[in-house]
């Protein structure tokens, strides 16, 4: 069966493959996401008083950091899974359960509108946008990060080991979201794109920093708290993925840190911000 990746059935994956993965998510990938979470406040000029926006939440790894600037936050996830693990982890918060492009929420009641490598998992990237702009006031600012194309290693040697491995990808299983298909270059891409948005004084630079994690602990955070990877590995017979995991070892043994059971994987985001203008 040919999937037509538009952007309806993109998110129906995303909603289904979410499923259950709140846990690993936070106990593995979301500490590697956590390293652009100050940069990200200071970009949308959160501090103390400010009424800002956490879209895509997950365990509440932002929603907490803007809540120790003295932030007043609301918070909304597509899973409700993730939402409970926010609201739990962070007290002082409104969560929610809401999906782009489509949120509870009224016209410009936020100074500051946040996602942290949100853009990448919706079906249609402009529309999510246009739903965040509506929600800003005139003169908040919205930032945004999501991946970098050619240099983020620590992500980039799964889809490598998968087609070194030789194992086809289904069909009915993407690649990657429509942002990271669609952009190579992605820093003038997404400044691009919020000026279509609508914003103003926008811009967008790279993030870069060293994911240090044990390979095997990085192996299991990927596989079961991600739905592309995990999906496709959760498919495979027993000898097809021990072929992936071959070819994953050899390829994250280049970044091994002498004397140390760790491996030190490059990892680059693209942050872009942008202001809603005041007429």
């Amino acid at each position: 069966m040919t999937t037509t990746w538009d952007a309806s059935t993109f998110d129906a994956f995303e909603r289904r493959g979410w499923t259950g993965l709140d846990a690993a998510y936070a106990d593995g990938f979301a500490r590697m996401t956590a390293h652009t979470v100050a940069p990200l406040l200071d970009a949308a000029g959160v501090g103390a008083g400010s009424r800002v926006l956490d879209v895509g939440t997950g365990p509440g790894t932002v929603a907490a950091a803007a809540l120790a600037r003295g932030a007043r936050v609301t918070a909304v996830d597509a899973s409700p899974g993730m939402a409970a693990r926010a609201a739990a982890a962070c007290p002082g918060a409104e969560v929610l359960t809401a999906v782009l492009p489509e949120l509870p929420l009224p016209d410009a009641a936020f100074d500051a509108v946040v996602g942290n490598f949100v853009i990448n998992h919706l079906g249609d990237p402009e529309a999510g946008l246009a739903e965040l702009r509506r929600v800003l006031r005139p003169g908040g600012r919205l930032a945004l990060t999501c991946w970098e194309s050619s240099d983020m290693r620590a992500t980039a040697v799964f889809g490598e080991s998968v087609e070194a491995a030789g194992v086809p990808v289904p069909e009915d299983l993407p690649a990657r979201g429509p942002f990271l298909a669609g952009f190579a270059d992605r820093a003038p891409a997404f400044a691009e794109l919020l000026d279509r948005a609508g914003l103003v004084d926008t811009g967008a630079r790279r993030v870069e920093w060293t994911h240090r994690v044990d390979p095997d602990a990085w192996w299991a955070s990927v596989v079961g708290g991600t739905p592309i990877t995990g999906s496709l590995v959760a498919r495979l017979a027993p000898a097809d993925a021990a072929r992936i995991k071959r070819h994953y070892d050899l390829a994250v043994a280049h970044y091994a840190e002498p004397g140390s059971t760790t491996v030190a994987l490059p990892a680059v985001a693209v942050l872009a911000a942008g202001t809603r203008p005041n007429t």
